[in-house]
């Protein structure tokens, strides 16, 4: 039967189904089904985001869609796009890879070992490359020095447990000890009632992916939760936003109070449906160093039968020692506050611990238990992991357990009060200098500011970074900031007499500020179609592997 025989054929079952009121009320039902879907989608956007607000998100999805299909559609434009793609690559590549002349590589394994003398000749080769001033304070967080003592104690450590592994405790009951202590102690420090309990994870990101994890599997199972959702602030550690993408969760965020920095409250209600899983919050967050009204949500989540995270990984070994420093926070940010059923702190932050460890905690082991592996039917035997890796280096955990014995709380309380009061100390400082503002009320270690116009918050990144500051650009609003290590107290001085200079030089010559800060985010931010953003981005991370 040819194609003009068929035709009428099909057209006339089509009609005699379409006549059929079984078919009609189908189609009907899926009519309305999707337009259900589509109203209640839109509502609620209103709800979260305003009026103003949800049309502004649905211009931006519109527009980036539009521009993406054209530049399918118009191999000329794409090409364009791609070339000024691969020019920004290779100006990274060229800045973070440098073809040093006459310098040594290896390609492939040496055809014969180096002596030790050769290996530690070339292990400071390397440690030498690179001419950041880190020690003299002038880079924001990212180092978190507790002194050379520290260091030697912490390396002694790595030396006596390098070959330690804690998937084998029957091997290392040592390793498997300390661990428990370090967990022990961390709870401790957060007021955990009796039967709480935690796991070390290797930092800030695990930590909050293990407890995205343990909320989507507690939900499916207890409440039988398909489409799992969380609702967080849309200042949270953004490795909120990779366990979302990881474990399949659909993820709001809620804006917060453009003048107090924290989360909208009532917005984070109004998101919460039958399909939220878990609520957080942070204390403090990343860019600005805001606490979010944690009793507040954990309230909601209470409520609401849900997980409250707090995010503490950043102010982990701060927050618990404010109100012994003198400074303390206007409200509870730990287990006290009922509602709160996990937190996350990073031991490789202000613990002073070596980079690689963090530990996250739960109200009850019934919590955790959905935060294991658990498989009993591989033929190498049962096997389980309290946390995303198997093996896992001993020696971390036995350089953090140093660590937080060392320091002890007289020595952490002591810290705080140094840092914190560098970090206030620019807080209160840069409030006072026209023409910045500080953003919302830091209360710890992060201060976040911002121009005002005529000074541009990017140019005065771009000066602040020819003397030598490597401090945190910030984006949607633009803004810097620095998180006070302390490495960073004796620098304070310095830091405030550059911000004012560079204020100065601005107003004289707002061209000044012309740099690489000013084009990278100033041309990001102006770009609709965040993929070529995206790919610029990729383009970083090939580089970092890149000979």
């Amino acid at each position: 039967m040819d194609l003009a025989t068929l035709r009428p054929l099909l057209v006339s079952r089509l009609q005699t189904a379409s006549a059929n009121p079984v078919v009609s009320l189908f189609r009907n039902a899926i009519f309305l089904y999707v337009l259900f879907r589509w109203l209640s989608t839109g509502a609620h956007e209103v709800g979260m985001y305003g009026l103003t607000g949800a049309f502004r998100r649905f211009y931006l999805f519109i527009l980036q869609r539009t521009i993406k299909a054209a530049r399918s559609a118009v191999p000329v434009a794409n090409a364009a796009v791609k070339k000024e793609v691969e020019k920004s690559i290779a100006s990274i590549e060229k800045n973070m890879c440098p073809d040093v002349p006459g310098e040594k590589k290896y390609l492939a394994l040496p055809a014969e070992g180096l002596s030790q003398a050769a290996v530690r000749a070339e292990l400071k080769r390397y440690q030498d490359m690179g001419h950041v001033d880190w020690k003299g304070g002038k880079v924001s967080g990212a180092i978190y020095h507790g002194g050379d003592d520290m260091v030697r104690l912490t390396t002694t450590a790595f030396e006596m447990f390098n070959f330690t592994n804690p998937l084998h405790p029957e091997v290392f009951p040592g390793v498997r000890k300390m661990e428990a202590e370090v967990i022990a102690m961390v709870l401790s420090m957060y007021n955990a009632p009796p039967g709480a309990c935690g796991s070390v994870t290797s930092g800030g990101t695990e930590s909050l992916l293990m407890a995205v994890k343990t909320y989507r599997d507690m939900a499916r199972e207890i409440r039988g939760v398909t489409e799992p959702e969380m609702v967080v602030p849309s200042t949270i550690h953004t490795a909120i936003d990779k366990a979302a993408a990881y474990f399949s969760v659909k993820l709001i965020h809620i804006p917060v109070d453009p003048t107090t920095g924290k989360v909208d409250v009532k917005k984070v209600s109004k998101a919460i449906t039958r399909n939220t899983i878990m609520i957080a919050g942070s204390a403090p967050n990343f860019p600005h160093g805001i606490i979010d009204d944690i009793p507040a949500l954990a309230a909601i989540a209470k409520k609401r039968r849900i997980g409250m995270h707090v995010d503490c990984c950043l102010g982990g070994f701060l927050v618990p020692f404010m109100e012994k420093a003198g400074m303390a926070l206007p409200h509870w940010c730990d287990f006290r506050v009922e509602g709160v059923t996990s937190i996350s702190v990073d031991t490789h932050k202000y613990g002073f611990a070596p980079k690689g460890s963090s530990v996250v905690m739960y109200r009850s082991k019934e919590i955790r238990n959905y935060q294991y592996f658990i498989t009993t039917e591989w033929p190498g035997g049962i096997y389980a992991s309290p946390t995303i890796a198997g093996s896992r280096p001993g020696a971390l955990v036995a350089g953090c357990w140093a660590a937080l014995i060392k320091f002890g709380e007289a020595g952490y309380v002591e810290s705080t009060q140094e840092i914190v009061g560098a970090a206030r100390r620019i807080r209160d400082t840069v409030a006072k200098i026209p023409y910045l503002k500080i953003f919302g009320e830091p209360l710890v270690s992060v201060v976040a500011f911002y121009a005002i116009s005529p000074i541009k918050t990017y140019g005065l990144a771009d000066l602040l970074s020819r003397k030598g500051w490597h401090l945190n650009v910030l984006q949607n609003p633009p803004a810097i900031h620095i998180a006070c290590t302390i490495l960073t107290v004796p620098a304070v001085d310095q830091l405030l007499e550059d911000i004012k200079e560079a204020v100065q030089v601005l107003l004289k010559n707002p061209e000044a500020g012309n740099g690489d800060v000013a084009a990278i985010y100033g041309t990001a931010a102006s770009v609709p179609d965040r993929s070529v953003v995206a790919d610029v981005t990729r383009g970083f991370l090939d580089a970092l592997t890149k000979i």
